[in-house]
């Protein structure tokens, strides 16, 4: 028969990009094995691929695989098969647009094929047991001292024109993110507050816009209470 292995994790980035961790949990029957990693210099994203990736590569033979995770990326990725077209397309998101991460999503791609894997949505914060020891050992994980290089994250870089690193003409800050809708990449902004703004109760100090269709998301972790405001 073939074995039902679980694979539980968290990774991220702080500031994004920044320093980043993962830890990954694996569990099979009883037993549970840990696995550890941090970079200097990375991205959400791409901790989110790295540790399903090592989850998966932790695996010694064919395998019924749930991972389960908070990243909607990562199971989009797969389940709505923007993976897999990019891939025929040699990883163009668009005729000019590299699709970001495309080292790892090559990666991640094939070995899904070499199991039966299969995604369950973790809610983020919500407390599931190992997801919050994951996002507790994570953060542990990305203030340790010996770093290591995210070279795929370099290569990112440096492929962008000068100027996109980090800002996109002056309207955002890149995520890294991509849209639900049509894939565009999203960028993180300021809304404008007025005065109308203080009849409400809350606030977003933040949000991630798309450029490609112009869809807002609006953030639950960006919310705050008006009090906070400053106009």
């Amino acid at each position: 028969m073939i074995p039902q292995v679980n694979i539980f994790s968290d990774g991220w980035a702080n500031p994004n990009p920044g320093p980043g961790g993962y830890w990954v949990i694996l569990q099979y029957k009883w037993v549970k094995k840990e696995v550890l990693q941090w970079y200097t210099k990375t991205t959400n994203n791409r901790m989110e691929l790295l540790w399903a990736i090592t989850g998966l590569r932790s695996l010694t033979s064919k395998s019924k695989v749930t991972i389960y995770t908070d990243s909607q990326y990562t199971i989009n990725g797969i389940e709505k098969w923007w993976a897999k077209k990019w891939k025929s397309n040699n990883w163009f998101r668009k005729w000019s647009q590299k699709a970001v991460n495309h080292d790892l999503w090559e990666i991640f791609l094939e070995l899904t094929t070499q199991h039966e894997v299969s995604f369950e949505w973790v809610k983020w914060h919500n407390g599931h047991i190992e997801n919050e020891r994951c996002d507790e050992l994570a953060t542990l994980a990305m203030n340790q001292d010996n770093l290591l290089l995210d070279s795929g994250f370099i290569e990112e870089e440096k492929q962008k024109p000068l100027g996109q690193q980090t800002i996109i003409k002056d309207s955002g800050v890149d995520t890294g993110e991509f849209c639900r809708k049509c894939e565009g990449l999203l960028l993180e902004k300021k809304p404008k507050h007025t005065k109308k703004t203080l009849e409400k109760k809350y606030f977003y100090e933040y949000y991630h816009h798309c450029p490609d269709c112009k869809t807002n998301y609006m953030l639950q972790e960006a919310k705050r209470d008006i009090k906070e405001l400053v106009l």
